[in-house]
């Protein structure tokens, strides 16, 4: 047997118009009927006052911060003074309907104390297109600061302010080659603006390879899933004890904002750079000291790697026996040493070749192997500074 709706049996189904009709009708007669429960409007007096205690519910006792979460509380503490907020000024228009060049705001990052000289290390890009630089300590001082030196083949820079010793909170110096994937790391910076914010996570990879603002490959760097946002870059990444072990550097993210991989330059290459841009204001770069055929000439003539052009007297390469291009008996000219490894490195062309040197030090011995006609041949060469 059928229902029907008008009967309002069990299979009964009412319209929604008629189920809010009748919950608007409960609505005004409760209004109405407001003096009774004590509900009235009196034009501001909405609502009554008296007729209800406004009483605070209540605190639960917390109990004791967890081991985790003090450690980092401390860590914070502890390492948060070290860290500077960098802002960036440069030449620009007041306006795009005005002439008037003015020093215009640029950008801003992060950075962090060095030593007790005053020395700040930041990203080169934060800095690369400044005309000033302001650097805001933790408590809050300003100081403008001078370039000492930028390294942009391993995106670092070094900034000098003259503040008093005793407001500078250096950072330790930790190692990154003994880094292990799942282990804490923190990193502080003012992303967005904001300034020494904390954010946590893990070494979620090693070894991964990203390109600086030279386009020049740096090798090893850290992935990290800890949080690093626009203004993160050129902060410290630490270690649970409060060590240095990366800068911050740069994110993977169609968007530009965080999506969980971050990147940090190791803080052993950072150990080494920094030292000598404060020095210099640039870095030694190691070489073998002789001239290269360009890759297009070599491809042309079928070799795979880097073919040795010339090699002058007094160079690294002359000192390990290394050849250049040579003629014969008859006047022809004949190919010398191709460059096809370094240290256990793949050389195909000279990017590579420049990748792997970039990362070696002036007077360390590398293990070059090189095809000479038919034979591969091992070269032991100690590495020279080579001219800027």
């Amino acid at each position: 047997m059928r229902t029907s709706p008008r009967t309002g049996g069990s299979g009964a189904q009412r319209p929604a118009s008629h189920r809010s009709g009748r919950l608007g009708l409960a609505a005004v007669a409760l209004l109405l009927a407001g003096g009774a429960v004590g509900l009235r409007c009196a034009g501001a007096g909405w609502p009554p006052v008296g007729r209800l205690a406004a009483t605070p519910r209540a605190v639960s006792p917390r109990g004791d911060l967890l081991e985790v979460e003090r450690s980092r509380i401390e860590l914070f503490r502890a390492t948060s003074p070290s860290v500077v907020h960098i802002r960036t000024t440069a030449v620009g228009r007041t306006s795009i309907f005005s002439r008037t060049l003015a020093e215009v705001p640029l950008g801003e990052g992060s950075g962090f104390v060095w030593d007790e000289r005053g020395y700040i290390v930041t990203n080169f890009h934060v800095i690369r297109e400044a005309r000033r630089a302001q650097v805001t300590l933790a408590d809050g001082s300003d100081y403008w600061a001078e370039y000492r030196g930028g390294d942009p083949d391993h995106d670092l820079a070094v900034l000098k302010i003259d503040a008093p010793p005793e407001s500078l909170r250096p950072l330790k110096i930790g190692t990154s080659h003994d880094l292990q994937v799942g282990q804490d790391v923190f990193s502080i910076g003012n992303p967005f603006g904001f300034d020494h914010t904390l954010t946590t996570g893990v070494v979620s990879s090693l070894g991964r390879v990203i390109q600086s603002q030279t386009r020049r490959k740096i090798f090893g760097v850290i992935q990290t899933d800890a949080a690093i946002n626009p203004g993160n870059s050129g902060g410290p990444l630490l270690d649970s004890a409060g060590r240095l072990v990366g800068v911050t550097t740069s994110i993977y993210s169609p968007s530009g904002a965080y999506a969980g991989i971050g990147f940090a330059i190791p803080v052993d290459t950072v150990n080494r750079v920094v030292p000598q841009l404060i020095a210099h204001g640039a870095v030694a770069h190691a070489g073998l000291g002789v001239t290269l055929v360009d890759d297009y000439h070599a491809r042309r003539a079928g070799l795979e790697g880097v073919a040795v052009n010339d090699v002058p007297s007094e160079s690294a390469g002359a000192g390990a026996g290394m050849r250049g291009i040579w003629e014969d008996a008859d006047g022809r000219w004949r190919w010398g040493d191709v460059i096809v490894a370094v240290e256990g490195q793949r050389v195909r062309d000279s990017d590579d070749l420049r990748d792997v040197l970039i990362d070696l030090e002036v007077g360390e011995e590398v293990a070059v192997w090189v095809q000479r006609g038919e034979e591969r041949v091992k070269l032991d060469v100690v590495l020279q500074r080579l001219s800027e």
